[in-house]
């Protein structure tokens, strides 16, 4: 199981060098987690830079993947990752969804590398 940060999510949007390398990495929907702050994060991002209505689709595919609310466990962890990492309070439940769920993590974020079951991927122009 993955969780895909919405960094990378953006990314695979775009499309791009950074994509490609992505492309191998991304998950089958079945063993997508989606976090539903990644999908707030995500649909923010969308209206600014596309039309609704592609911003829709991406958000629909999203939703075939596997949806995960946030609740009092994750909660209480990414309190203990953002004292612990010093990760904005968005990434410490990104962080701690992905923990909680023994999943890894992929990500074109930099604050999040080194940090355990996390591929960090960098941006390529």
């Amino acid at each position: 199981m993955r969780v895909v940060d919405t960094s990378a999510w953006v990314e695979w949007v775009v499309g791009g060098a950074t994509a490609q390398a992505l492309r191998p990495r991304m998950p089958a929907r079945e063993a997508c987690l989606v976090p539903t702050l990644v999908q707030l994060e995500l649909f923010k991002w969308l209206l600014r830079e596309l039309d609704e209505s592609q911003a829709e689709r991406v958000i629909a595919y999203t939703q075939k993947c596997i949806v995960v609310p946030l609740d009092t466990s994750i909660a209480l962890r990414a309190a203990e990752l953002h004292r612990q990492h010093r990760l904005a309070t968005a990434d410490a439940i990104i962080y701690a969804t992905t923990l909680e769920l023994g999943a890894d993590l992929l990500t074109c974020d930099a604050h999040f590398k080194g940090l355990p079951a996390v591929h960090y991927q960098p941006k390529l122009a």
